[in-house]
């Protein structure tokens, strides 16, 4: 089922199944190839190793999914869920992400260097996901903590019912959702911005995004914000 070619091990999904590369996964601790992945669900979830994982194609549903110390890179487009409840490490989506990229994330990297879905981020618990393309409605939603950082635009209700995840959009913001409001650029905010777009390997000016942050109205039921709810 595995070969090895080069010091690397290439691992076969069409040959294996998902199952079978998963399971492989588990015993490997050099760089790992999968090939052929044909958009599997739930490819390369629950690594805990620092293992280096290349998927040649796209994937399905919830790639990645509970990584922990794994850097995983996706050579296509992803599915729901990528990245989701990651607790460290990185993931980098080289195409376009489905809705609910790096939901409830605690920690590590997420890249998507193109476009992302409608959720991106939400209930995100300490993760930075950074977009190089637009993403889609209700991104960021009850996000907690970490960073999302926007190369492109943003949709509708952008932020609702946010935390303390702290939102940066070099683009147009379609709507903001409750209690998201527009908040200064310090230069402690330039500054991690800079750092950010530098981990994900973006080239990008810090001084062209929008700082966004939760306004801190919705923290506790208050009659006069009933509608809000």
């Amino acid at each position: 089922m595995a070969a090895i070619v080069s010091e690397r091990t290439v691992l076969d999904v069409a040959e294996s199944g998902t199952r079978a590369v998963n399971s492989a996964l588990a015993d490997r601790s050099g760089p790992v190839l999968i090939t052929n992945p044909r958009g599997a669900h739930a490819l390369a979830c629950g690594l805990d190793a620092a293992l280096e994982v290349t998927i040649e194609g796209h994937v399905g549903y919830y790639c990645a999914g509970m990584n922990q110390h794994a850097t995983v890179t996706i050579e296509g487009s992803a599915g729901v869920g990528v990245a989701e409840n990651m607790m460290s490490g990185a993931v980098r989506v080289r195409g376009d992400a489905s809705q609910s990229a790096g939901a409830t994330a605690h920690g590590g990297l997420l890249v998507i260097e193109s476009n992302a879905g409608a959720r991106c981020g939400i209930s995100m618990k300490g993760v930075d996901i950074v977009v190089g393309g637009d993403i889609g409605h209700m991104s960021a939603f009850m996000g907690q903590a970490g960073r999302l950082v926007v190369l492109g635009n943003a949709g509708e209700a952008l932020g609702d019912s946010l935390y303390e995840a702290r939102l940066y959009v070099r683009g147009t913001v379609a709507s903001l959702g409750a209690d998201c409001v527009r908040k200064p650029m310090r230069e402690e905010h330039l500054a991690e911005l800079r750092e950010l777009l530098a981990a994900a390997g973006f080239d990008a000016d810090p001084a062209e995004f929008t700082r966004y942050g939760s306004a801190r109205e919705l923290y506790h039921f208050h009659v006069d914000n009933a509608a809000a709810y």
